[in-house]
């Protein structure tokens, strides 16, 4: 189940509150809470936090290009593969998330994640993100790690 999508005041971010279908291998699949975020300061960039528990969330941010992209076909190389709905998983988008310590396959409905993009893309059209990012700040931050 989905809740209503809720943003900033200024109408600068998004968050979708979604539930993930978690498939590891071996383990038994598990839903977990989940939310797709969206913010303008990091124009090209979505988020996906895991789980609202007393130890945090398990956090995984890619690019909303290729979010956007699996939708419609299989997208992505190293740490984030989305694949769009089809005969296996015809109502949910799959993301394949991979580290260090292994591999999930996380299943969210196709409904929510079309819903949350395009509600994105009413904040900061695609293709117009290099408007939104502060490069002082940017720099700056870049300053200060190199220090």
């Amino acid at each position: 189940m989905t809740q209503p999508f809720s943003g900033a005041p200024d109408g600068t971010s998004v968050t979708h509150e979604v539930v993930v279908h978690v498939v590891v291998a071996d383990l038994q699949s598990a839903s977990l809470p989940a939310e797709l975020r969206y913010d303008s300061t990091d124009p090209y960039a979505v988020c996906l936090s895991l789980g609202w528990t007393a130890t945090g969330t398990v956090d995984w941010v890619f690019a909303r290009s290729l979010l956007s992209e699996g939708v419609s076909r299989p997208v992505g190389v190293g740490d984030v593969l989305v694949i769009p709905p089809h005969r296996c998983h015809r109502h949910s988008v799959r993301i394949i998330v991979r580290s260090a310590a292994g591999s999930a396959a996380l299943d969210i409905a196709a409904s929510a994640v079309a819903a949350f993009l395009a509600h994105t893309d009413r904040v900061v059209p695609p293709g117009t993100e290099g408007l939104h990012i502060d490069l002082d700040r940017v720099v700056a931050e870049l300053m200060a790690g190199s220090e």
